[in-house]
């Protein structure tokens, strides 16, 4: 019986006249009164309860005496009597004639129960409301069913789909799409009404369904049983993915083939990473190619700049000039560094030469590299150093480069005639460097971001400070490889910045006689061998290196180093690795071959400073392993440290590095 309805548009006040309204009455009476399946009461205009019965009491469990004249909101959870949803629904079936509900409801005892509730307006003729009629039913175990029925789908659901990023669908013996999971609609973008009944070549591209793949697929799994392949396939947008496909025969027991099932998984991702992989390997390769090509012609101009600074008789304008183009080679010299060593670290072939390091020493080290710059700004650095050593395990030439790029950072961003300061601090089990400067500061949301690959902050306003934007995160990424931090910190605009580098404390490493030291010998003249194929480089070298003392000849093949060598009888030989003809690891061995060279160093030249280079060069017998354009400042003690040693020995000379690496 739906008795939902029962009292929907009953009117009051409109009785019929005579015994037959008055049978009709009382039978509808005792038919509502003996539901015992339905709650169905009335209740006057305010909610108070006018009638009760029998499947009122059995379900809600008042007799009529207990409840009637009593609110219905007795009958809701608290939550929902303070939230006036009583009202609300009387409200609402005033407003429409109807108002239906499901929500939970509470029994004498207290006990909850999910009801289904109508509540209907009950207005006499002339239309005023006279009150309310309301049926209320008992579904809690209908939904307690309906529960456990949708868990249980959700189980099964679960089950189907469960390894996120599969699709599993089967195909009849004829390659159409019989059913499948909601994986293929992830994937590929179709809708179950799209794809049943469809071939499943719609998810190869074109050409490969033109060439006879899918069909291939289903001749191969046939014969072998399965069938595994990675290939692009198309979803419904026409997008591309990467997918590793598994397709399977699937026999009935009478060994006919009745289809197959198909296990496919986007690996786009995957692919992407390989892909990116071999773009950084490829980069990384590309860099070391441009570092050595740049680095060539940097070498002459280098060799030159350091011949002109040794002439004493040299007019002002020229000097300036000098000057100048000094400036900017040793500008172009750190960049292409730089670049080089982001190469490095981004496809993880950087290497730190680990060893005690006072960061007293990389202080100073980095403050005396940075007076160039910072005196042609007239900006003075300051230093703050304790008198006890501070150590960390680290690598002395990174360490110095980080606190090298931070204070040409502080310089670089802050106006002339100002102070940049330098601190060295233990902190607990840390040792705390901090460079602060008086520049034009940093806004809060860039504090992190500075650090970033290419990121520049605001380049409208430092047009004439530009860069590559690769400084700061080559020097993140160097103090996180020494187990280190680094951070920025600012006032705002216009009032400076404060980077902080903080590494961990190491014990002090006892001295030791086996510690090898670069000691410098008294300068004695050397016969020496410059031999390049780039007659600037090669030219500029030797007339270095006659300039310091030394009898130095230039020299472009191999073929002429061979001819002189026997009669100059050099006590060292610059080779450049990179020459047409002969190369320079073919000109070492012919060299080593010459017996009136059985003492002499060699020292390689190339633009290419990584360390399978450097091993390269000593396995084919190279004492030495430069990187260009060479550090002039150091190329006396260099000669000087190489001639003393003896090849014998091993080599030492590899332990000497360019401080372009």
């Amino acid at each position: 019986m739906d008795t939902n309805g029962l009292l929907a548009g009953t009117t009051l006040g409109g009785a019929s006249p005579g015994g037959l309204a008055q049978d009709a009455d009382i039978s509808f009476r005792m038919l509502v009164d003996g539901i015992k399946d339905y709650a169905i009461f009335m209740l006057d205009p305010e909610g108070r309860i006018a009638t009760w019965n029998a499947g009122a009491a059995k379900i809600k469990g008042y007799t009529a005496p207990e409840i009637v004249g009593r609110h219905f909101s007795v009958f809701y959870t608290p939550d929902a009597v303070a939230r006036k949803w009583p009202q609300y629904e009387l409200e609402e079936a005033a407003l429409h004639g109807r108002f239906e509900d499901e929500g939970w409801r509470v029994r004498k005892d207290g006990s909850t129960f999910w009801a289904n509730v109508v509540i209907t307006a009950l207005r006499d003729q002339g239309g005023v409301l006279k009150g309310y009629a309301k049926v209320t039913r008992d579904l809690t175990e209908r939904r307690r069913h309906t529960e456990a029925l949708r868990q249980s789908e959700e189980r099964f659901r679960l089950l189907l789909e469960g390894v996120e990023g599969y699709a599993i669908y089967l195909l009849d013996s004829n390659g159409m799409i019989t059913s499948w999971n909601a994986g293929v609609s992830q994937i590929t973008g179709y809708r179950r009404d799209e794809i049943i009944g469809r071939h499943f070549s719609l998810f190869y591209p074109s050409d490969e369904t033109f060439e006879g793949g899918p069909e291939r697929v289903l001749r191969t799994a046939q014969a072998d049983g399965r069938f595994e392949e990675e290939g692009w396939r198309q979803r419904k947008d026409g997008t591309l993915f990467w997918a590793t496909v598994t397709t399977t025969a699937v026999y009935g027991d009478d060994r006919q083939l009745r289809g197959y099932a198909t296990i496919m998984r986007d690996m786009s991702e995957r692919k992407r990473l390989e892909e990116l992989e071999l773009a950084n390997r490829r980069m990384s390769e590309f860099l070391a190619t441009l570092g050595h090509e740049l680095r060539n012609p940097l070498a002459p101009v280098r060799n030159a700049i350091e011949i002109l600074q040794l002439e004493p008789a040299i007019n002002a304008t020229v000097a300036r000039c000098r000057d100048m183009i000094d400036r900017q080679i040793g500008h172009l010299s750190r960049l292409v560094d730089d670049l080089l060593d982001i190469g490095r670290i981004t496809s993880g072939k950087i290497e730190l030469r680990m060893s005690m390091v006072d960061i007293r020493t990389v202080i100073e080290r980095s403050v005396e590299a940075s007076r160039f710059y910072t005196d042609a700004r007239r900006q003075r650095i300051e230093t703050d150093l304790p008198a006890e050593p501070l150590n960390v395990k680290g690598d002395m030439t990174r360490l110095v480069q980080v606190v090298h790029n931070l204070l040409h950072n502080a310089a670089k961003f802050s106006l002339p005639d100002t102070r940049i300061r330098v601190t060295a601090t233990k902190r607990s089990r840390s040792v705390l460097i901090e460079v602060h400067d008086q520049g034009q500061g940093i806004p809060e949301h860039a504090l992190e971001s500075i650090f970033q690959l290419f990121v520049q902050e605001d380049k409208e306003a430092n047009r004439n400070e530009s860069g590559l934007g690769i400084g700061l995160t080559l020097c993140r990424s160097l103090v996180r490889m020494h187990g280190g931090a680094i951070s920025a910190s600012s006032a705002g605009r216009g009032r400076g910045s404060t980077f902080t580098v903080r590494l961990p404390l190491a014990e002090p490493m006892p001295s030791s006689d086996s510690t090898a030291v670069l000691t410098r010998h008294a300068a004695s003249s050397k016969r020496i061998l410059v031999l390049d194929d780039n007659r600037d480089s090669a030219d500029s070298l030797a007339m270095l290196l006659e300039l310091k003392g030394h009898q130095a000849r230039p020299l472009y093949d191999g073929e002429a180093a061979l001819r002189m060598a026997p009669s100059f009888q050099p006590h060292l030989v610059f080779i450049d690795l990179a020459m047409p003809t002969m190369d320079g690891f073919t000109a070492l061995r012919e060299l080593k071959a010459l017996p009136q060279l059985a003492d002499t160093v060699f020292i390689a030249m190339t633009g290419y400073g990584q360390e399978h280079d450097r091993q390269l060069t000593a396995q084919a017998g190279f004492d030495l392993h430069l990187v260009k354009p060479l550090d002039i400042s150091q190329l006396g003690q260099i000669v000087d440290a190489a001639a003393s040693s003896q090849p014998s020995s091993g080599t030492p000379g590899h332990n000497l590095e360019s401080s372009h690496e």
